[in-house]
């Protein structure tokens, strides 16, 4: 699992490539809370990733808990048909809204 971070015009940019699952899960949310610590506007690239866990949703979760305590929000990008469809099932579709691209997901801030 590869996560990179990047921020243009106030609004961190996290892309994520790979699966989210027991294994990175830790990993990913211990980079991903950290670097968005002191964000209030996140945007999530999830074009690059593969499967989702539950482990997986459960950091999806932790950030949206994070951004929104700041009054933020945060976008997802890229998700695919199957992680849509889990994160429908979930709920989980109902805490993000959701973009194709990145300068999309820009345009919402």
């Amino acid at each position: 699992m590869e996560v990179t971070i990047e921020t243009k015009d106030d609004i961190l940019i996290i892309t994520l490539e790979g699966s989210i699952d027991s294994k990175t899960a830790p990993d990913v949310q211990q980079k991903v809370l950290e670097s968005s610590a002191e964000s209030k506007n996140v945007i999530l690239d999830l074009s690059k990733v593969d499967f989702v866990s539950s482990a997986g949703l459960r950091v999806l979760l932790m950030l949206y808990r994070q951004i929104k305590a700041k009054n933020g929000k945060v976008v997802l990008v890229g998700v695919s048909e199957e992680i849509t469809d889990v994160m429908s099932m979930t709920g989980f579709i109902n805490f993000f809204e959701i973009e194709d691209t990145v300068d999309n997901a820009i345009k919402k801030y």
